[in-house]
């Protein structure tokens, strides 16, 4: 296997399940600031999602063997694993503990209040107030908080297709009380 020359992904993916830790290095390098990029869209504060990009690395280490080609590329599966790690962070208590007690001006800009405020600033949230509660929170928790929709069918306990069906509509309804076409 070269020393710090290009790898290809089978040979990367060799030396990472053989822990070499120049695969590990170059892996780091080579993957690391985009991995960065969607940790800090769904964290928002650089350094909890410093620390993420960190574990992220630590269950691609010890993980390494549970990954299959055949499933998708190398990129993806750390994709995967990043993306969830930080979701898993957003939503632990720790997180939501430490995002209380941020000073007011860091905090106005890193979390879904902020969100909400900005809906306002476009008249959205007078319209989206005049919606049924089960509307204002499938838009709370698909917009704003950032839930898939089969997540959200899991939160709710309700089908996917009726998830699926009650956004359409109450994107619909919104469009309308905007007055745009739809």
């Amino acid at each position: 296997m070269p020393g710090t020359s290009t790898y290809t992904e089978d040979t990367l993916l060799l030396g990472l399940q053989q822990h070499d830790e120049q695969a590990y290095s170059y892996l780091y390098d080579h993957y690391s600031n985009a991995l960065f990029g969607i940790i800090l869209q769904v964290v928002t504060q650089q350094e909890v999602a410093e620390d993420v990009l960190q574990e992220t690395f630590i269950k691609a280490w010890q993980n390494i063997r549970s990954y299959n080609p055949q499933k998708g590329r190398l990129y993806t599966w750390l994709l995967n694993i990043a993306r969830n790690t930080a979701i898993d962070r957003v939503r632990s208590k720790d997180f939501n503990n430490s995002a209380k007690t941020v000073g007011l001006s860091e905090n106005v800009y890193n979390n879904a209040d902020h969100a909400m405020n900005r809906v306002d600033d476009v008249g959205l949230k007078k319209i989206i107030s005049s919606l049924p509660e089960e509307s204002r929170k499938l838009l709370n928790l698909a917009y704003i908080q950032g839930y898939t929709q089969d997540e959200i069918a899991k939160i709710l306990q309700l089908p996917l297709g009726t998830v699926k069906t009650r956004i359409r509509s109450t994107l619909i309804q919104v469009r309308k009380l905007l007055g745009t076409k739809v």
